[in-house]
């Protein structure tokens, strides 16, 4: 089993502080958890309750380290970086530049293209394990599969040169896609977790808050992404411009929703891994550190990219670079990711 280069800080009352080149957790000074800063790739604070030094803050800040903050239902609501990060300005000019322009637009439809290409990518993948054990429901996904790469005619047929004149149409081509993908799904996910289908916010069932808790993972490894490569979180193509809502996070994050989160999930569903909520509806600490620490470990798996393999956190840096790299006029398409399922 690789080491994973991440921290995570999850019990009520746990301390982050600086020691001789590591960060060290302490709770009523018992030591919980200890990490050199020379191997680490980020710091990950998913409970309430947990202190953190101006020294840890300064040392992770140095060494490039992000520090994310989610809440019990993996909504994130801050991160942490060096201040020199946001010092970048030609790019983040012609990414706002870029909406108006034909690049927004085949921005937005490569961003659709790769999610609904990888969706249809996942049920193939779902389904070839079943192509023995049952015939019946491995012609059905795949069938469904099918069904969901069909959107993609209609995103080669759109009419417009801007991403805004195509915002409303590719959201409805998105929608219909993901409506089959989930009904899809809901055929593999085992009957005892009650899955009503898919929910995002206010879901209180195990499969889609494990699903949302993914999710806020993954968003903060796109956000720091889209930073290092000096653009602007907050400038999207296809999600709708809204105060204090990242829109490029969401556009670049469909790319990889099936192939880092979704696969895990169901995956830990299909192993029958316990996914605990509590009164409120609310993941449990150790079902939480559970999900943490298998999506972590999935952005360490290599995926084929680029000729070579690599691991899907460093391809989600590629990807928010070859964005930069676009709208600067320095590459002349952009590709998504899609996966080699």
């Amino acid at each position: 089993m690789p080491i994973i280069p991440s921290l995570i800080v999850d019990q009520y009352g746990a301390f982050i502080g600086k020691h001789s080149g590591r960060l060290r957790v302490t709770k009523d000074k018992e030591k919980l958890a200890e990490a050199p800063l020379i191997h680490l790739e980020q710091v990950l604070v998913t409970g309430e309750g947990i202190g953190l030094s101006a020294d840890a803050i300064r040392a992770c800040c140095t060494a490039g380290i992000p520090v994310y903050f989610l809440d019990s239902r993996g909504r994130p609501y801050a991160a942490l970086y060096s201040a020199g990060l946001t010092g970048t300005v030609l790019t983040r000019r012609e990414q706002l530049l870029a909406y108006a322009d034909r690049r927004g637009l085949e921005l937005a439809v490569a961003f659709a293209r790769g999610k609904i290409t990888n969706q249809a990518g996942f049920l193939r993948y779902v389904a070839k394990y079943r192509q023995e054990t049952n015939p019946e429901l491995y012609r059905e996904l795949r069938w469904c599969a099918d069904e969901v790469r069909d959107h993609l005619e209609e995103l080669r047929h759109l009419k417009g040169e801007t991403a805004g004149e195509v915002r409303g149409q590719i959201l409805s081509i998105e929608g219909r896609a993901a409506k089959r993908y989930w009904d899809a799904l809901k055929q593999v996910i085992p009957e005892r977790y009650g899955w009503p289908g898919r929910k995002g916010r206010g879901a209180v069932d195990p499969i889609n808050a494990a699903l949302n808790y993914g999710y806020g993972i993954l968003y903060g490894q796109i956000e720091r992404a889209l930073v290092l490569a000096g653009l602007d979180p907050y400038g999207g193509f296809i999600h709708a411009d809204r105060p204090g809502k990242p829109s490029l996070v969401f556009d670049l994050i469909e790319e990889f929703r099936q192939v880092v989160v979704d696969r895990t999930v169901v995956g830990m569903a299909n192993k029958g891994m316990k996914l605990e909520l509590d009164e409120k509806g609310l993941l449990v600490e150790k079902s939480r550190r559970a999900i943490a620490e298998k999506v972590l470990a999935r952005l360490e798996a290599a995926e084929r990219y680029e000729r070579k393999r690599q691991p899907l956190r460093v391809i989600i840096q590629s990807q928010a670079r070859h964005i930069a790299t676009f709208v600067r006029g320095d590459r002349t398409v952009y590709e998504p990711f899609i996966a080699k399922w």
